[in-house]
């Protein structure tokens, strides 16, 4: 929004152009003034007349006569003020109460109550209980108290315990560190360690290069082998007593099988 105010003594002037703007602020909530000077008036004045100029940029970042919006209640706010009611009153209260009362004495939103209240309860700051078909919540300052000082006590006994272990932990660095000391000797011996693993690397690839002729592994192999040939005989056996039965029963050619079955002419037992 822009204003040029132009004040004189009795004849309106044409305004120029402006330069060289100053920036001054104002106590006004949200409006700045900007104000120009050396304004350059056109060369028509009257006779006898005097006159001021000056230009206001006037930038208003809101409609006069509104403010900016209150910025809401955090979570944790809500819960803080929610805590606030009960150490206040060091009442009992029932949903519908607290939903009446937290709106109008703590700004929160009657929707976010129940919300709000649950959260309380599940972390142990609010106690509750169920009489008859109403649940009723309440929260006194001694049991807070109590349950910071049991926090305290505990993470005192959680800090300490976390000080010995670094303690425990600093002494074995400073115990692990004797003996490692930088020096030229040690140096050298990590150069040929490093030297004697990659040579133990390279004899183990040479090694499983030859292990096919490892008398261990030739003497598995035979092994191996000789169960798959008599689980091969046994299978073979089990075929020709089946052709035996199908001759017998069926009175079928032995041919005639073979082909049905897909069996080989030549099939016999492995030697």
């Amino acid at each position: 929004m822009v204003f040029q105010l132009i004040t004189f003594d009795g004849v309106l002037q044409n305004v120029g152009g402006v330069r060289e703007p100053i920036t001054e602020q104002i106590g006004a909530g949200d409006v700045a003034v900007e104000r120009k000077t050396d304004v350059f008036i056109n060369n028509r004045m009257s006779e006898g007349v005097g006159v001021h100029v000056s230009e206001m940029r006037l930038n208003v970042s809101t409609d006069f006569g509104q403010q900016s919006k209150k910025k809401g209640l955090s979570f944790e706010e809500k819960r803080a003020r929610m805590m606030e009611i009960f150490f206040e009153t060091k009442d009992v209260f029932q949903l519908k109460d607290l939903e009446k009362i937290a709106p109008k004495e703590k700004g929160i939103t009657s929707m976010s109550v129940k919300e709000i209240l649950q959260s309380l309860v599940d972390d142990g700051m609010v106690d509750t209980d169920r009489i008859g078909t109403s649940n009723y919540f309440w929260a006194f300052p001694s049991k807070a108290l109590h349950a910071r000082k049991r926090k305290l006590e505990e993470l005192e006994s959680q800090f300490a315990e976390s000080s010995q272990k670094k303690e425990a932990l600093q002494k074995n660095i400073e115990k692990l560190k004797t003996g490692r000391e930088d020096t030229a000797e040690r140096a050298a011996l990590l150069k040929e360690l490093a030297a004697l693993r990659q040579k133990k690397e390279q004899l183990k690839t040479e090694i499983d290069k030859y292990r096919e002729c490892d008398p261990d592994v030739v003497e598995e192999m035979r092994q191996t082998n000789q169960v798959a040939k008599e689980a091969a005989n046994r299978w073979t056996d089990n075929i020709f007593s089946i052709k035996s039965w199908a001759k017998r029963k069926f009175g079928f050619e032995e041919s005639r099988i073979d082909k049905g079955f897909g069996i080989p002419e030549d099939l016999d037992y492995i030697d």
